[in-house]
């Protein structure tokens, strides 16, 4: 694919309340040879954390070591509304999640978990019989350290993915609050038993890229995106999305956008979208200011580019640029 023949390191496939994360990653791994393979995100709540190792180790053995493991837990809308389950305590339980994969993968022993989120071997609940047993998986990974990756947005769950994951999934991110983000992960890198330090840690950051003369356009194509995440994608009583682009300075905005937004006047929603706004989140311009633009992600600690190319002349051109 287009992608692999222009140099790419890697691909990640995403899933909300549609198609999976897992079933195009066996399409691609296919056709593919060297390209990783990466889940961003696969969400915690449509599987227990030993169906996911399941699904981890089976792509990771059928693509010859090229899977990384993208967690996230959504938000209480998706979580709630289509998975049926609770939402409470996301990093709590997300911290839970990773150690019994960790353990599923390690395959030194039967697998158990004291809980509270996911109990191995369940004991108590209405129709539970007692009769589960602790296991071990009967398949023997390829590799019993598969790179696990975690979205986080806010301040508490970024320092725990520099804790205890292998990198770090950023969604809009931007360069300008490099230092923040700094913060959050030297707090987490600064814990006892921190699995990575900075200086093994990726930091993978989605981007809209488009490379064009017309940088106008290109940002009311990404318009409906950013209104869609600020207003629609999350209630207004919590939206992680909401909450990181108050800390980006557009709480004026958001409040507009979202208040707009969920009254049905989505055109007025767009409207009250800031050109800045979509632009401080993208690679977008011409092939020189792109190819600059990288060098300032990479400056500020980015060390893996994500990029959303809505065409294959877009990865081709990227590929040329890096």
């Amino acid at each position: 694919m287009a992608a692999e023949e222009s140099g790419f390191d890697s691909v990640f496939t995403a899933e909300s309340w549609g198609s999976d994360a897992y079933t195009p990653l066996a399409w691609w791994g296919a056709a593919t040879a060297t390209l990783r393979l990466g889940t961003a995100v696969a969400q915690l709540s449509a599987r227990p954390p030993t169906t996911l190792a399941m699904a981890a180790l089976t792509l990771d053995h059928l693509s010859g070591g090229r899977h990384i493991i993208g967690l996230g837990v959504s938000g209480p809308q998706v979580v709630e509304g289509w998975y049926g389950q609770s939402f409470g305590k996301p990093l709590a339980r997300t911290r839970e999640y990773v150690r019994i994969v960790r353990d599923v993968l390690a395959r030194e022993g039967a697998v158990v978990s004291d809980g509270p989120h996911y109990p191995l071997p369940r004991r108590e609940g209405e129709g539970v019989t007692g009769l589960g047993k602790s296991l071990k998986p009967i398949t023997h990974p390829l590799r019993a350290d598969i790179p696990i990756w975690l979205g986080a947005e806010g301040p508490k769950n970024v320092a725990q993915t520099a804790e205890i994951a292998d990198g770090w999934l950023a969604i809009f991110y931007t360069p300008r609050l490099a230092g923040m983000y700094d913060e959050w992960l030297d707090e987490g890198f600064a814990r006892p038993g921190a699995r990575r330090s900075r200086a093994d840690f990726e930091i993978s950051a989605t981007v809209q890229c488009v490379i064009t003369d017309d940088v106008a356009a290109a940002i009311d194509r990404y318009r409906p995106s950013t209104a869609l995440y600020v207003g629609g994608m999350g209630a207004a009583e919590k939206n992680f999305h909401a909450d990181l682009y108050r800390r980006m300075g557009y709480g004026q905005a958001v409040d507009d956008i979202g208040r707009l937004f969920r009254s049905g006047r989505k055109e007025e929603a767009l409207a009250a979208v800031p050109d800045e706004m979509v632009r401080e989140t993208m690679l977008v311009g011409t092939a020189d200011e792109v190819r600059e633009q990288i060098g300032l992600w990479e400056a500020a600690g980015v060390t893996t580019l994500m990029v959303t190319a809505r065409d294959v002349q877009t990865v081709r051109a990227l590929g040329e640029l890096v």
